[in-house]
């Protein structure tokens, strides 16, 4: 999955030359963290909510020496923005994402082409909506963990037992982080399956391997193993 498929688009941004209090009114205004910075045309910058909670916190102390002139708030965004933010091309994918807001501790990062220009940004809540949308969540279903021998054909198995009694399979993730050495585990989300072809898939597949889990959200019920 690409980052111009999931990505907020067109980006709220703000010049350099913004103050604080207006990039805090356009956080609020759009329900959003973070703002790409723009001088001309050309990204400089991110501002958070993070950086400009101390601005909207703290109260403002004009000395008299300074002749009314407030000399401690910053004037614009340009004086406490992060210069040379993190970006992610529009044609990388959603891992990628995901990996680079992990490593830099990031809520988002501004998307842009290959020649670098701004065209949207991708956030947290994006890579949230990314994984609810391809598990399938928000849809009844069943929702099927497994482990098995790690070899060809290995996930087809289940499915076709899942079919052969009604089922339909509407996504299938497995990994190896977690199984035991020669050993993969697999999630599958089930639909249009009834009871008795659900107790029989699941006689089958404790016969053949090892079930995990089995969740069934149209009933609200689970069985761990």
């Amino acid at each position: 999955m690409l980052v111009k498929n999931w990505m907020s688009k067109p980006a709220i941004t703000a010049n350099v030359d913004t103050r604080p209090a207006e990039a805090i009114d356009l956080l609020q205004r759009h329900d959003i963290h973070m703002l790409p910075v723009m001088d001309g045309g050309r990204l400089v910058g991110i501002v958070t909510d993070r950086d400009l909670q101390p601005v909207s916190a703290s109260p403002i102390i004009v000395p008299p020496s300074s002749g009314g002139l407030d000399l401690a708030s910053p004037k614009a965004i340009h004086e406490i923005m992060t210069v040379s933010p993190v970006t992610i091309s529009c044609t990388q994918t959603i891992e990628d994402t995901a990996e680079l807001l992990l490593i830099h501790k990031l809520l988002g990062l501004p998307v842009v082409t290959r020649v670098g220009s701004l065209v949207g940004v991708i956030t947290k809540s994006d890579i949230f909506r990314f994984i609810i949308t391809i598990i399938g969540m928000g849809k009844e279903g069943i929702q099927l963990a497994v482990e098995l021998v790690d070899r060809p054909g290995c996930i087809q198995e289940v499915t076709d037992i899942v079919r052969d009694y009604g089922g339909r399979v509407g996504s299938v993730f497995s990994s190896l982080e977690r199984a035991a050495l020669g050993y993969r585990q697999a999630y599958f989300r089930i639909y249009d399956i009834d009871r008795p072809g659900l107790a029989r898939v699941k006689e089958i597949l404790q016969a053949k391997l090892r079930l995990l889990y089995i969740i069934d959200h149209r009933e609200k019920l689970s069985e761990i193993f």
